[in-house]
């Protein structure tokens, strides 16, 4: 379903998603003309660049990334903070994105709408491609930033040498959510301990998505794993219905699909992404890692206000901006009303990648030595964004 709010809809494409993520990580590796780290040019986010202090922007503006409390409020500046710093000219950035339809893609629609992006001398255009085509292009220097998520593929083509870093977050679920891992419960089963061990499990996701991480999570507190379990790969339109006819025993539903069977006791709820972590957001490539850095920081700038201006605790109590909203991603607003507001949040937690490429390791698809986080995460360029000094 197009229409949901986790970020992790594959775009349509007939390929296994396990396949893609292998091919396309190969695909990174041997693409002529990628920029490796060790080719980019000198004047990059490496080199310490001075960060002033932004108004508006206080101490509220920066959490702590080692911080994983469930219940952390998310980063915020007073709205229409950090203030605009146009380019000395104008700069034209090609942002890839798998949908413009899901909401977790609104702020940046809404940059686009409000003129955020305008305001630091950006002209932005989000174009819509699905990951596996995204990133060689996005390696290569052919688009500019990627908004996605620290997939296999992605952390496969990193260990390569590429010039990719995860930059910003995008959003953790509210606690309301439970999209994530649901299983029809046996004769005698409770939800406090569903054993689930050989149990099938359909998914829309591969096992390269991000949200390997938390199924893993959720499987081992029922006895599971990732390589405890069958996986069936299916269609969005189809998995509800295989949890539903007994196709499969388990199923990952996103939103809203998951509220068609809360609250029935012949299921049960295991758990979803972890609150107060962000799995996805913003990746970016050579041209903004190294070759115009501050093209980048005033692309996260316009990002971070518009987080501030528009989207801060529940932004859908406002029923005008949800109309606006509604129209604006072309979705259905009574779908947009029938999930809770997600926690839009541009700061990336400690260990994520790490943990990231743990499930990726137990799901069988890494390749090569794990990538430490300096390697795979750059916070420097919302931290100049904020004003936060190290």
């Amino acid at each position: 379903m197009r229409t949901g709010t986790n970020p992790y809809h594959p775009a349509p494409h007939k390929r296994p998603a396990l396949a893609v993520a292998l091919l396309t990580a190969g695909a990174l590796l041997v693409s002529a003309g990628c920029a490796k780290e060790d080719d980019a040019p000198s004047a990059g986010s490496s080199k310490p660049r001075a960060v002033k202090a932004v108004e508006g922007c206080g101490k509220a503006a920066w959490t702590d990334p080692a911080d994983l409390a469930e219940g952390r409020e998310p980063a915020r500046c007073d709205k229409g903070a950090p203030a605009p710093r146009p380019l000395d000219a104008k700069k034209k950035i090609t942002i890839a994105t798998g949908t413009l339809s899901a909401e977790y893609v609104a702020p940046l629609q809404m940059a686009v709408e409000k003129g955020e992006f305008a305001k630091e001398g950006l002209d932005v255009d989000l174009k819509v491609l699905p990951t596996p085509d995204a990133l060689p292009l996005l390696a290569k220097g052919d688009i500019d930033a990627q908004w996605a998520a620290p997939e296999a593929a992605v952390m496969n083509g990193i260990n390569g040498g590429f010039a990719i870093k995860w930059v910003a977050a995008n959003y953790s679920p509210p606690a309301e959510s439970h999209s994530g891992l649901w299983v029809r419960l046996k004769k005698g089963e409770t939800a406090d301990h569903v054993p689930m061990a050989g149990r099938k499990v359909g998914t829309m996701i591969g096992k390269g998505s991000v949200i390997a991480y938390p199924m893993g999570k959720s499987l081992r507190k029922h006895g599971g794993g990732l390589d405890k379990v069958q996986f069936q790969q299916l269609g969005s339109a189809d998995v509800l219905t295989a949890l539903q006819n007994g196709g499969v025993d388990s199923a990952w539903l996103l939103d809203p699909v998951w509220q068609k069977i809360d609250g029935d006791p012949k299921y049960a709820f295991l758990g979803g992404q972890p609150l107060g972590e962000p799995l996805g957001g913003l990746l970016f490539g050579p041209n903004l890692l190294h070759k115009d850095v501050d093209a980048g920081v005033a692309l996260l700038r316009a990002y971070v206000r518009t987080v501030n201006t528009y989207f801060r605790g529940d932004y859908k109590s406002d029923a005008g901006f949800v109309s606006e909203l509604a129209k604006l991603l072309k979705v259905d607003e009574s779908i947009l009303k029938s999930t809770p507001s997600l926690r839009m949040d541009w700061e990336i937690r400690k260990g994520t990648t790490d943990r990231l490429q743990q499930a990726y390791a137990d799901a069988g698809v890494a390749e090569g030595e794990k990538v430490p986080e300096s390697k795979a995460v750059d916070r420097s360029l919302y931290a100049e964004a904020v004003g936060h000094r190290e």
